[in-house]
């Protein structure tokens, strides 16, 4: 028997990306909307006053009022276990790695306390309105099934993978090439297409592997061509450095993970902030992706992201918290930090490019926009209500806005987990503050 849910209010949603076809042409937007869910997908999208007399009497019309309906926000790069080293005082990436993120990642060979700290992460993901990320989990294999458990409890479209690390690390969070490929392949069988459930091949980065273990991430993806390859690039200037010295066959950063057959549809790169023109192209020639992580590049003083540039060559770029380095589990306060770094580039953003990034841009980077992102027809039905209300300042700043783009600015720039008025998993309340 079908279930079918209905939800009433402003809705908006992006179907392609404002810089390519303009933004007029880059969004739907209803002013009293109707969202008819069947099953956990979308089934149909349009003016209340269009789709309201087709619904029997007995479903239910859910009325969020004084606030807007949009997809749930995607988060292309966060690692769960360093939300609790969230604020740890700052220092440039080499030396935030040894003195926080390793004795943290330490903890995580404790199923116990893995699956303790899963479970916090993904609940906080759901009070900042994030429905999917993109997700580190440690060198340990049981940190990633506690995530997956956590997230399959949930009913969650997750997407995690097991630190592959065998060099210029601590002995304890080092595997070695065999059990890289051993943990892995386990947790891709046991895992990958459960549910919602999906894997990604995880080297730490270039420092940290080998070129034998990259190899082994290659044979990974060779091996199981739908998952995916996540890792980081050229975040940080002394990282590059470092990488040239450890690869001094390679022309550049990328090249290193082109060399081992790691780029392509599936992979996503975190930060990309001191990119050449070259491997801008390579991402473009080869289909891979940059998760933009603003808030995590400021607090490290690692640089602000080029975003122009990414538009000019053409590679999919989707926003990402990058907890712990990052400040904020909120995507609308990683667009603000967006919009910022823009700003002191002499660039700008636009919040229509930001809400695109956080929604159906982070759905182009995970390659499953045909499943997540917008209310397509068929889409599964994640989404949250942003309440104009959620603060006595946003409801001042909001009764002042003239048009969508002077709300969703206002909404980016004071927003936070507080404005998450609902948050909804295959249309059921998982979330409601309101």
């Amino acid at each position: 028997m079908s279930q079918i849910t209905a939800y009433r209010g402003e809705i908006l949603h992006f179907l392609d990306d404002p810089s390519v076809v303009g933004v007029d042409e880059s969004y739907e937007y209803f002013a009293d909307g109707l969202l008819i869910i069947e099953n956990g997908l979308v089934r149909e999208l349009a003016a209340y006053t269009e789709l309201a007399s087709s619904l029997s009497d007995d479903v239910e019309i859910i009325h969020y009022e004084n606030g807007l309906i949009v997809p749930g926000f995607i988060d292309t790069h966060v690692h769960y276990p360093q939300i609790e080293m969230m604020a740890s005082h700052g220092e440039q990436l080499l030396e935030w790695l040894t003195n926080y993120t390793f004795p943290t990642e330490m903890k995580f060979s404790d199923s116990a306390y893995a699956s303790e700290i899963a479970t916090f992460f993904l609940n906080q993901l759901l009070n900042n309105g994030t429905t999917t990320a993109l997700v580190f989990g440690t060198v340990h294999r049981q940190s990633v099934d506690a995530f997956f458990t956590a997230a399959q409890e949930k009913k969650l479209r997750m997407i995690c993978g097991k630190v592959l690390m065998d060099r210029n690390a601590p002995e304890e969070l080092l595997d070695d090439v065999q059990s890289a490929y051993d943990d892995s392949l386990s947790l891709i069988n046991k895992w990958h297409g459960q549910d919602r459930l999906q894997y990604a091949v995880t080297p730490r980065f270039a420092i940290t592997s080998t070129a034998q273990q990259l190899a082994v991430a290659d044979r990974l993806m060779k091996e199981f061509p739908d998952v995916y390859l996540h890792t980081h690039l050229s975040e940080n200037i002394k990282e590059i450095e470092w990488v040239r010295e450890l690869f001094p066959d390679s022309k550049d950063y990328l090249d290193v993970y082109h060399k081992h057959h790691l780029t392509g549809r599936r992979s996503v790169f975190a930060h990309g902030v001191h990119l050449s023109d070259d491997e801008c192209q390579c991402l473009a020639d080869t289909k891979s992706s940059v998760a933009f992580c603003p808030s995590s590049n400021l607090f490290l003083g690692s640089g602000l992201f080029n975003l122009k540039q990414a538009e000019e060559f053409s590679y999919a770029v989707g926003l990402g918290s990058d907890i712990g380095a990052g400040t904020s589990l909120s995507m609308l306060q990683i667009m603000s930090e967006a919009y910022k770094t823009q700003q002191l580039r002499g660039d700008g953003l636009s919040p229509f490019k930001s809400f695109y990034l956080a929604t159906l841009g982070g759905a182009r980077v995970l390659d499953l926009e045909n499943t997540i992102g917008n209310f397509k027809v068929g889409n599964e039905a994640d989404f949250v209500f942003l309440d104009y209300h959620s603060t006595p300042l946003m409801q001042l700043r909001l009764s002042h806005c003239q048009s969508l783009q002077e709300k969703l600015f206002a909404l980016s720039v004071l927003g936070d987990d507080r404005t998450v008025g609902a948050t909804h998993i295959l249309g059921e309340s998982v979330l409601q503050r309101c």
